[in-house]
């Protein structure tokens, strides 16, 4: 077995190792057998040894058994041993990496196997990418040896020797198995002196941003209560908004919709409580009493997918009573939306899900349906550390008089959780306050609330202030999974940060003590623990209120947090540079603190405790800990902290930056700090913020080499896989430790174990998913791993702090300037490797910022100081080598008194050693900069600082891309410290951009860092690692990025010969005022000749300029120094458009495409007198897409694969035999329904396409004249009549299409990718296969067309069998453009900025900056074009490669605007509703539709639409939907279109393309060209063959063949032949057409979402919408499309209720015991509201068999009506929302209020017909369970019979209550004017007396009578059975009676 110690300092050569054997045994202690004891002087010497000796035992007896054992040592210097992997990582999880490493091997082009010593490897990162993320703790391998024999070893492996692997390695490796793992995983050993500094700098927690919660209060259920008049009062924080009262009812129905707007932090957002409850009858005098509410706070509901609950049940619950269970439900949808969130409203399939409460409960995944009460108890114990919170003045005074002396501060605990909020008592005048108390939540276990938030305040007689604040996050501290446990912490101090600790009156931090942003100061900390109890509500002495309560807790002992240590931090400023030069005439020092340790404020207010507390039991422990220390013993109290750096006057660097000249003199702070001995968290969150950091590093490495498209990305990823699994393992090998710690919480245990399932799980899954990386799958396991990364940082987030944070704080003049806070877990440290935090003995650089709200915006983005330091924390005990990770050469300074002991830590550091060094910065371009100036443009200059150094390069004006094309050379650096360390280690490069300006100083614009390449003097400068590459490095400002910078840094030993030795630099050496001197060459990229063609074509929406309107502008175009402009516009107003159309330029760009520099188009306004004003600009970042490649030849079908690709689809025949070759024939016969699926079809080897076959669902949506293929009858089930069918019909047809695509996408998303690829493979095996298969399709088709159905509906497929009987049109969930790319197929719309970038950490709203837009496009290509483009068919030379583009001339048009309806739309007005109305705005044309507003409407229906003329080119159109109000109207929100887009995607047909053509009708061809026509224009302007019509029913386009029916039917059912059917056939797959094909727009609606500028970014609703366009050259249009809503006509429906059966009863007889009931039925009518229509009653009735003869009319329009009244009813409501009636039985019980037993809902436009008797009709009627004929009462008007009544029981599944026989009756309001019915007229339609029972009260009257009825009529059998019985007893009596006398009579013979 091997062992492995990582040693942190060289091993003293009489250290001893000492091995022991013992006998192992299971049930008592194990026995030692021998011992081995070895000095290791040989092993210091000589790196490895081999021993074979004898073991000794207890008395030091030579036994015999022997030992071997082999040691092999590495010194932490490098000064012996060589490094080999395999001695030091002998662990089997890295075996794998291993082989991996030897694999490697081979690939180094220096490195022939025979070179280098044995086990000796090299190790290079994969993947140097020019994108590199931070190269600055990316590592290399850091190794003596290596440099002496190969020191121009690459550092980098590069991917394409990755081939030579597969090659070397070819004996059977599969490819696909191998993995890249990064350089840290295989030298986790090696010295990495520096850690990786922090490029974000601004905190963001603190900002405040828009949201905006929606709660939509759809309908309440079963709301427990009587007679109740229910409201819903929705709160969310402190607004509260009511909806409308609904009357006696307890299933209200309101659909109301409530929006609150905040603008607040997110941290306060997503505490604030979303409260629904219900109250009953509340009105202006009463509050009325709560029935029930439900909480949840705003996090939770951000956190679900989406943002938000759609049509989810609330539980009510009450929170004064938890004993008595759920209140009810209430059906709503909640959404919280930032800034920049896009909802997505779902799209639900049917109603009836959402009718199954159970299954759709508000809840988050994961949380249980039946939630129990339980009692939260959050124990305050203490609190140590508080700062005085009281001026000191009056406490002086007191002193003075008194003589008492107070501490300044009286603390006490507040607790805020779900809404409520408990506090402890108040301690007075206290430092440090003992409470012992315990404050009790009751709520719903799990709660919906995600953080409890505990504040210490000071009690104060003005107001309170609160000291610090912590937040307790639930899923922190709890586990819901099957191995979880209930959340509890502690006892345990937490932490708290906030202000500076000095008191001051006004304190302008005051926020950071309430929790918000990053605490720049330790505050206080308080001792507390978290327990919950889970309450047995059946429990009757459970209080059942939930108000919150304090009670005293036990007190616990001090020692349950750990045991007392001290700890040392010791800290080296080893550079001070880029202070402020604000801050840069007073001398600065550094202050150091932990806690409040090192405080210099608090150090005066009390006496630091110099030694751990004492506990009477301790006393003598405590001693021996003390003196146990290498003699620090007596010294122990002398020991004084520094803790802060002596003061020294800055120095200046340059203009802006200063810094202090420390030199070789690095000075030192050290602080002696006493804390509980937690160091087990830190230590295990470490563990997995290693694995964490290593994982996010691999995965940016993946990613980046995706983005470059490097080759193989897939296996780094597996490289990547493979450590996170090794890491996991590990993991589990060391966070067991420590187990029976006595002061380890259940929390701790609890964690651990948690941690260790999750990783163990983690890296089996790693391990996994390894396996299954594969070239296509990188993307899709990527997220996978993102996901990981997430869960890794989630469990490393320890919730019990232990150690504070280290503070470091700049103070000059006595002000505290900057701080940076560095975590204590990073600084810790542990022996083993892997449980040491990140920075720990590290050199770290930091930026030092400035505190608070000062920090937020452009302050906050500059540095005020940047340190390089050196920190090291851990027990003192441990200290004996805090100093191992400084750089070496140096000597130690130590304070004057404490001569001669050498264990005191230096005051400072003075290096002896020093390397002269040259910096070589080449700065070649940045691009995608920070516009800074008003312009909209900047003038940027990069400055570079290195130690004590700054340049900068020269200032590029207005441009946002500059390329400097720059070398910077600093001489003569000294760096301190070993030579060898600087190669590995070197400091790093800090960049910032600046923007100069004529005057004040330059504005920042952005920062980055990089790390040199070092070359040492004696290394040659040469291939591999010399000369450097240029790699781009992403500039940050603040938290975002602000573009990238191409650059590369050398660093250049000077060698004893001076400059001699150096690389020569071409030109001049003078640094001062020489010319400057460009990036060299072997560094600059590599260039050839591109020729730049742009297509000018117009400008619009240009804004004033310095309020001059915008007349003669031009554009230029710049990309590389050269450039072009436009024509002059002459006049901008009267045509926008340029005259000449294209232009071009050559230039030279480099090869390698991921460094072509951007291209910039600026427009100019020419004014008079030649001056120029600049209008706007925008910048191109990446010319890849508008890159020409020539298209392979090689490959035959090129075009159309790249069709193909596109996802473009043709539906196709299978190719039967009798075609010409190279013709594709596309048919337009009707399909039957399959369900779908794919196949590719080679359809003849000569063709050149191959076409994807995609058989439809649905049937092709043809009309049923084309059904004419004798297919199956049953579909001809119901023929909808045309007459009746109008465009909404079509348009609903549509929806329910839309919803049903969504929702197979939904279902299939994941199947289709997987099988797509199957198919894809399979089809392209060979083109006999193709056919084969397309073969098959059609006898399956043919067998399922032809299989006799089992009667008309048959079975789930029975309602899309309805579906194709109507025309459908495309239905688009989004705008337009969305869906085709913004029509950008050859026309670009680039938007022209101006104006500064905000400075808002969003990167300011774009559209604030948009000026204008210019219209054009771009075409790059390398300079000689291949020559068959040029010979193409009809090539234009002066439109390049803008052939065949129209003419940008104006043109009139007529624009038609058809607004259906608007949905969700922003509540405009105080009852939560708006008037809505349509305004239209294009060019001059302004159209308010004011007068037809829609009254208190938030889903309105228009179906309106308007026509205007304008022409092109124009502005954009605006939609814009405004609230009527009596005096201004507000704007809900508005969409623009761009038209121009629209209409310049070439060619348009002005409607979109219908899907059938039709000459009558709803579906009437809307037009004015026929589609024959359009198909002859497009194939003339797009010069392609045809089109060629013949035979009937056939025309040929190119080489492709369409197919359709030939004749149409006129309205007086005549047929004619025509071709227009085959045309349109031909336009709906015009993409599929070679060279010139694209998609044309269908006939379609779209939805766009509305917008409103004072809530950015927030959608206020949505507008479904479609627009034409007509030219005014061509036949004029018809007239437009009528779509205004269908007008509801006038209906009565009586329902007569003729008879019950088999009612469930409730009552008991009390004659006779039987079941009986008062029943009655009621019945009603609800589209949107739930007004209820009573029928009449029956009493009594004993079998379940009520008979009835009532007629019930329902009215919507007047609420409840009375009986028989005549009313109306309108035909579909509301388009939306289906008619539904309700027939429900109540059974009035004795004494009680009626209950319903049973009910059954109807949806009158497609019902089950009911059964014809009783027996036949059963429960799964109303389920759906069985196919029963739907039928619609609209159409049949009258229907009678058995229909079964339903309701829930216990288990929420239904069950049959009864069945109830009903007519119903449905008349037109003439009819029934004609018939009417009710009171004072004729009875209702004639029936037979009802069978009414004889029994009411006539056995009080008559008591005979019913005294027969009852008892004759109950127990006739009985009595019958009695009268048998009595005969047969008479008659034996009789016998025996007369037997004797006979006997007698025999015997005597008388």
């Amino acid at each position: 077995q091997t062992f492995r110690w990582p040693v942190a300092s060289s091993i003293d050569s009489n250290e001893l190792l000492e091995i022991q054997i013992f006998n192992y045994n299971k049930v008592f202690s194990n026995k030692l057998i021998g011992t081995f004891c070895m000095v290791l002087q040989k092993v210091v010497e000589e790196n490895h040894v081999e021993v074979t000796d004898t073991l000794i035992d207890d008395n030091n007896a030579i036994i015999k058994t022997s030992l071997c054992v082999e040691i092999r040592y590495q010194a932490t210097d490098g000064t012996v041993g060589s490094w080999d992997d395999g001695d030091f990582l002998g662990d089997e999880s890295l075996q794998e990496e291993e082989k991996d490493s030897q694999e490697t091997d081979g690939l180094l082009p220096s490195s022939r196997p025979s070179s280098r010593p044995p086990g000796e490897k090299s190790f290079r990162r994969a993947g140097r990418s020019v994108f590199s993320a931070m190269k600055l703790g990316k590592n290399r391998a850091h190794k003596e040896e290596a440099q002496k024999q190969a020191p121009d070893e690459p550092a980098v492996l590069e991917m394409e020797d990755l081939d030579c692997l597969a090659i070397r390695l070819g004996d059977g490796l599969d490819p696909d198995s191998v993995s890249l793992a990064s350089v840290t995983a295989l030298t986790t050993n090696v010295s990495n002196k520096r850690s990786k500094p922090d490029i974000k700098m601004e905190p963001s927690a603190g900002r405040p941003m828009d949201y905006q919660v929606s709660v939509m209060v759809i309908e309440a259920r079963q709301l427990v209560g009587l007679n109740m008049d229910p409201v819903v009062c929705v709160e969310v924080g402190e607004d509260k908004k009511y909806t409308s009262m609904k009357e006696s009812t307890n299933c209200p129905y309101y659909n109301e919709y409530f929006v609150f707007d905040f603008h607040v932090s997110p941290d306060i957002m997503f505490d604030k409580i979303i409260k629904i409850s219900v109250i009953h009858s509340k009105n202006l005098l009463r509050s009325g009493t709560l029935v029930g509410s439900f909480k949840m706070d705003v996090g939770t509901v951000y956190s679900q997918p989406e943002h938000q609950f759609h049509h989810k049940w609330a539980i009510l619950s009450d929170p004064d009573d938890i004993s008595s269970g759920l209140k009810g439900y209430v059906k709503c949808d909640i959404a919280v939306v930032g800034k920049g969130d896009n909802i997505k409203t779902p799209h639900k399939a049917n109603e009836t899900d959402e009718d199954d409460i159970e299954g759709n409960l508000l809840l988050p995944e994961g949380v249980p349906p039946e939630r129990q009460w339980a009692r939260f108890y959050v124990k305050i114990y203490r609190a140590e550390g508080l700062p005085r919170m009281n001026t000191s003045l009056m406490a002086n005074m007191k002193k003075a008089f008194i003589g008492e002396n107070k501490d300044l501060v009286d603390p006490y605990v507040q607790v805020f959780f779900a809404g409520q909020k408990g506090k402890t008592s108040v301690q007075k005048s206290s430092y440090e306050p003992l409470w012992n108390e315990q404050v009790v939540f009751t709520d719903l276990f799990p709660p919906l609330c995600k953080r409890i938030k505990v504040q210490i305040r000071d009690s104060d007689k003005v107001n309170d202030v609160a000291i610090g604040t912590h937040f307790i996050d639930l899923r922190k501290i709890s586990n819901d999974g099957d191995k979880g446990f209930l959340p509890t912490l502690g006892p345990a101090w937490v932490n708290m940060y906030g202000s500076t600790r000095n008191y001051t009156l006004l304190d302008e931090h005051q926020d950071l003590n309430e929790g918000l942003g990053e605490g720049v100061s330790f505050r206080a900390r308080l001792m507390l623990g978290l327990a919950v109890e889970i309450l047995d509500t059946s429990n009757p002495e459970l209080t059942s209120s939930t108000e919150v309560q304090v009670e005293q807790a036990t007190p616990i002992s001090e020692s349950c947090t750990g045991k007392m240590e001290e700890f040392f931090l010791f800290g080296a400023f080893l550079e001070a540079s880029m202070v402020d030069r604000k801050n840069g005439d007073k001398p600065i020092t550094f202050e150091v603190t932990i806690g409040n340790y090192g405080n210099k404020v608090d150090g005066l207010s009390r006496p630091q405790r110099p030694r751990p507390w004492k506990e009477p039991g301790d006393e003598e422990e405590v001693d021996l800990i003390q003196n146990s220390s290498d003699d620090e013993g007596d010294e122990g109290g002398d020991l004084a902290s520094v803790s802060s750096t002596p003061p020294m006057r800055p120095q200046i660097t340059d203009r802006n930056y200063f810094h202090l000249p420390y030199l070789e003199r690095k000075p030192c702070i050290y602080i002696k700090s006493w804390w509980p001995d937690q160091r087990r968290r830190l230590y295990n969150a470490n563990i997995m913020d290693h694995i964490a950091d290593k994982l996010e590093e691999g995965l940016n490495d993946v990613q980046e080499m995706i983005k470059t498209e490097k080759s193989y990305p897939e296996r780094r990823l597996r490289g990547v896989l493979e450590e996170l699994s090794c890491g996991c393992y590990r993991f589990l090998s060391l966070a067991d430790k420590d187990q029976g710690h006595s002061s380890r919480t259940r929390l701790d245990r609890e964690r651990l174990k948690s941690c260790m399932r999750e990783l163990e799980s983690m890296g089996q899954h790693a391990k996994a998913l390894r396996a299954q990386v594969k070239r296509h799958t990188v993307r899709d396991k990527l997220r996978l791993c993102q996901n990981y990364l997430q869960k890794l940082r989630f469990l490393a987030d320890e919730p019990q702090h232990s150690i504070p944070d280290v503070f470091i704080w700049m103070v000059s003049n006595g002000k505290r300037i900057a701080y940076a806070r560095v975590p204590s877990k990073d600084l810790l440290f542990s022996i083993v490797e892997e449980e040491m935090g990140k920075d720990c003995a590290k050199v770290k650089t930091l930026f030092l910022k400035l505190p608070g709200k000062r920090g937020f915006g452009s302050a906050g983005w500059t540095v005020q100081a940047k340190l390089e330091l050196y920190l090291w924390l851990g027990l003192s005990k441990q200290r004996k080598d805090f100093l191992c990770g400084l750089p070496c050469g140096f000597e130690e300074v130590k304070a004057a008194q404490g001569l001669g002991l050498h264990s005191f830590p230096p005051v400072s550091l003075v290096y002896t050693k020093k390397q002269v060094f040259q910096l070589r910065a080449h700065m070649y371009q940045a691009r995608s900069l920070f516009a800074a100036d008003s312009s909209g443009l900047s003038d940027p200059f990069a400055r570079v600082f290195f130690i004590n150094q700054s340049q900068c390069t020269e200032v590029l004006n207005e441009t946002l891309c500059p390329t400097w094309d720059q070398m910077l050379v600093f001489n003569n650096l000294e760096l301190y410290g070993e030579a060898h360390e600087l190669r590995n280690d070197p400091p790093i490069i800090v960049i910032e951009i600046y923007d100069q300006d004529t005057m004040g100083k330059a504005d920042f614009m952005g920062r980055t860092f990089a790390k040199p390449l070092v070359k040492m003097a004696d290394e040659a400068y040469c291939p591999p690692r010399f000369p450097p590459q240029l790699e781009y490095y992403q500039i940050y400002r603040g938290n975002t990025t602000a573009g990238d910078l191409l650059a590369a840094f050398e660093l250049l030993e000077m060698g004893p010969a001076g400059k001699a030795n150096l690389p020569p630099i071409n030109g001049p050496m003078d640094v001062d005022g020489g010319p400057i001197m460009p990036v060299p060459v072997g560094i600059r990229p590599v260039l050839s000749k591109y020729r730049i063609e742009v297509l000018f074509w117009g400008l619009r929406d240009l804004k004033r300029v310095n309020l001059a309107q915008v007349d003669r502008p031009r554009v230029d175009i710049e990309c590389a120094g050269k450039g072009v402009q436009s024509s002059l516009i002459h006049n901008y107003k009267k045509n926008p458009n340029f005259n000449t159309l294209v232009k071009w330029f050559e230039v030279d760009l480099p090869e390698n495409e991921l460094l072509h520099p951007p291209l910039n188009i600026r427009v100019v306004d020419c004014r008079a007198f030649g001056r120029y004003t600049l209008v706007g600009s925008h910048a191109v970042s990446s010319l890849r897409r508008f890159i020409y490649r020539p298209p392979d030849h090689a490959a035959p079908n090129w075009n159309t694969m790249v069709r193909l690709l596109q996802g473009c689809r043709v539906l196709c025949n299978g190719g039967p035999s009798y075609h010409p070759t190279g013709e594709i024939v596309v048919n337009m016969e009707p399909e039957v329904p399959i369900k779908k699926l794919e196949t590719m079809v080679k359809l003849d080897a000569m063709s050149d396409a191959i076409i994807k076959v995609d058989v439809v669902t649905t049937l092709s949506k043809q009309l049923s004249p084309l059904l004419n293929k004798g297919t199956s009858e049953e579909l001809e089930e119901e023929e909808p009549d045309e007459s009746m069918l109008d465009w909404w019909s079509k348009y609903f047809a549509s929806i329910d299409t839309m919803k049903e695509q969504l929702r197979q996408q939904e279902a299939s998303g994941i199947d289709l990718e997987e099988k797509e690829e199957m198919d894809n493979t399979e089809g392209l095996k060979g083109p006999m296969k193709g056919k084969e298969r397309a073969k098959a399709l059609k006898e399956e088709k043919k067998k399922r067309t032809q299989s006799p159905g089992p009667g008309p509906g048959q079975g789930p497929e029975a309602p899309e069998k309805k579906k194709p009987k109507i025309d459908e049109l495309k239905v688009y969930p989004k705008e337009l453009e969305s869906e085709f790319d913004n029509f950008e197929d050859w026309l670009h719309t680039f938007n022209l900025l101006r104006g500064k970038t905000g400075d808002d950490e969003d990167g300011s709203t774009e559209e604030e900056r948009t000026v204008g837009r210019f219209k054009g496009s771009l075409c790059v290509y390398k300079v000689p074009l291949p020559e068959d483009v040029a010979r193409e068919a009809g090539y234009d030379p002066t439109y390049g490669m803008f052939q065949g583009i129209p003419s940008n001339d104006p043109i009139n048009v007529l624009v038609r605007v058809y607004v259906v309806r608007a949905t969700d739309l922003h509540p405009a007005d105080i009852n939560g509703k708006a008037d809505p109305y349509i305004a239209i705005r294009l060019g001059k044309t302004d159209i308010r539709d004011k007068e037809n507003y829609i009254s208190k409407q938030l889903n309105p229906v228009f179906g309106k639409s308007f026509d205007i003329e304008a022409s092109f080119p124009m502005e954009m159109l605006t939609v814009a939907i405004y609230d009527w109000d009596l005096g201004t109207d507000d704007l809900i929100g508005e969409t623009k279109i761009d038209l121009e887009n629209f209409y310049s995607k070439h060619p348009p047909p002005p409607c979109g393309i219908a899907q059938n053509y039709s000459i009558h009708g709803y579906n009437i061809w809307r037009d004015p060209m026929m589609p024959s026509q359009i198909l002859t224009r497009l194939c003339k302007e797009g010069k392609v063959d045809g089109p060629h019509f013949g035979p009937p029913g056939r025309v040929k386009v190119a080489n492709r063949v369409f197919t359709g029916p030939s004749e149409i039917e006129d309205e007086n059912g005549q047929r004619k032949p025509t071709e227009e059917h085959v045309s349109l056939c031909a336009l709906r797959h015009w993409e599929d057409i070679p060279r010139v094909g694209c998609r044309l727009v269908p006939e379609h609606v779209e939805t766009r979402p509305l917008l409103n500028a004072d809530k950015p970014g927030i959608e206020q609703g949505r507008l479904e919408m479609w627009v034409d366009m007509f030219p005014m050259d061509m036949p004029a249009p018809g007239t437009p499309l009528d779509i205004s809503p269908r007008k509801p006509k006038k209906y009565e429906l009586r329902v007569i209720v003729w008879n019950t059966d088999e009612v469930v009863l409730e009552d008991d007889d009390f004659f006779t015991g039987e079941k009986s009931s008062d029943i009655f039925v009621r019945g009603w009518v609800r589209p949107e509201g739930s007004d209820s229509v009573p029928a009449s009653r029956i009493h009594l009735t004993m079998p379940g068999a009520g008979v009835f003869s009532v007629v019930t009319s329902a009215d919507r329009a007047l609420g409840c009506s009375k009986e028989g009244q005549s009313v109306r009813l309108p035909k579909g409501v509301r388009i939306s929302f289906p008619l539904r009636t309700l027939v429900c039985i109540w059974a009035k019980l004795v004494r009680e209020t009626p209950g319903c037993t049973g009910a059954i809902e109807l949806d009158l436009n497609r019902f089950p017909r009911g059964a014809k008797t009783a027996k036949q009709c059963s429960m799964e009627m109303a389920t759906g369970e069985v196919d029963v004929p739907l039928v619609s009462i609209f159409k049949q008007k009258r229907v009678k019979g058995w229909w079964p009544l339903l309701a829930r029981n216990e288990n929420d599944e239904f069950e049959l209550t009864g069945k109830v026989e009903a007519e119903l009756h449905l008349l037109t309001a003439e009819e029934a004017e004609k018939n009417p019915v009710g009171l004072a007229r004729n009875e209702p339609d004639p029936l037979e007396k009802p069978n009414r029972p004889d029994t009411s009260f006539i056995w009080f009257l008559n008591p005979l009578k019913s005294a027969r009825y009852f008892l004759w009529h109950t127990y006739r059998w009985l009595l019958l059975k009695l009268l048998l019985l009595a005969l047969l007893l008479l008659l034996l009596a009789l016998f025996l009676c007369s037997v004797p006398g006979y006997l007698v009579k025999k015997m005597l013979g008388a």
